[in-house]
């Protein structure tokens, strides 16, 4: 038996939570605050156990539910939440981890490794607790769902104090969660334009994404990487600087909102599926931008 374990803050659900419900077959615990709101934005979810557990505390939540799960494996979004609470669940449990999976088996799971460029058959000696990528396989409703109301023990731990709840800063957020991105093509030229982009997409409170030419070039790091090979994303806005758009970049790039598109070419796909083209060289574009926004 798999089942999802899904952390929720005041009703809202950690991003990938529907397809980690979906590849546990529909059933999960939702605990946090607000989870029974949050299971009516769960499509997938058909058997669901909801438990309001109060703020969120991984060192007394793993222990508590170490109490009440018996599936042979558990599986829980790679989010923030996600990852912090996995490894505590595993040792509460004594089970290991296997962290990064892309697809789940009976007897382990593939893991992506290296940026994505390499996938891993992880293989466990019995039941174990995994986490999920965000973007990896999509969801299908399930027919009907079936939710009951639960109260996990109360259970001393160790944990940590959170003392206050930041906002993440756009240059580093986890590109699968960034609401804005800013996309650097081959048509900056150099890894010095990339850079550039990188400041004026801070600047507009944006994050830095990239094409596999340019990530295979070192102008930036592989976690940046936009695709089939690399990070799958659902932004708001995406602006595309330089890139053409490649099937292997569309294909992990979700449904924008919003799409604009710097190339010099206006037949190029990019362009052609762009809520605004800008018929000009990006190079030139961005260097505007960062005299504008005073970026050097």
């Amino acid at each position: 038996m798999t089942l999802a374990v899904i952390v929720v803050r005041d009703g809202v659900l950690p991003l990938g939570a529907d397809e980690t419900v979906a590849e546990a077959g529909g059933a999960a615990v939702l605990v946090g605050t607000g989870v029974k709101e949050a299971a009516g934005e769960l499509p997938s979810l058909s058997a669901g156990s909801l438990a309001e557990n109060g703020t969120f505390a991984p060192g007394r939540w793993a222990r508590q539910l170490a109490r009440v799960l018996d599936a042979a494996r558990i599986l829980l979004p790679a989010s923030p939440d996600g990852r912090d609470l996995a490894p505590r669940l595993a040792a509460e449990l004594g089970r290991p981890l296997l962290a990064g999976a892309i697809r789940v088996t009976e007897q382990g799971a593939e893991v992506a490794r290296w940026g994505g460029r390499v996938c891993v058959d992880l293989i466990a000696d019995g039941p174990f607790v995994a986490t999920l990528q965000p973007g990896v396989r999509g969801s299908a409703p399930a027919q009907e769902t079936i939710l009951q109301e639960i109260e996990l023990p109360e259970v001393e731990a160790p944990d940590v104090t959170v003392v206050e709840v930041l906002d993440p800063e756009a240059g580093t957020v986890d590109l699968a969660e960034a609401p804005r991105i800013f996309g650097a093509g081959a048509g900056l030229g150099d890894a010095a334009a990339v850079e550039l982009l990188g400041k004026v997409a801070n600047a507009m409170g944006a994050s830095l994404g990239a094409t596999r030419v340019v990530t295979d070039a070192g102008w930036t790091g592989y976690q940046r990487q936009i695709g089939t090979t690399g990070v799958v994303v659902h932004p708001e806005l995406y602006v595309a600087f330089g890139i053409s758009g490649a099937a292997q970049h569309l294909g992990g790039l979700g449904d924008p909102a919003h799409i604009v598109s710097v190339n010099t070419d206006p037949s190029c796909p990019m362009t052609a599926m762009a809520d605004l083209g800008i018929v000009a060289d990006a190079p030139a574009v961005l260097a505007e931008l960062a005299r504008i926004l005073e970026v050097r």
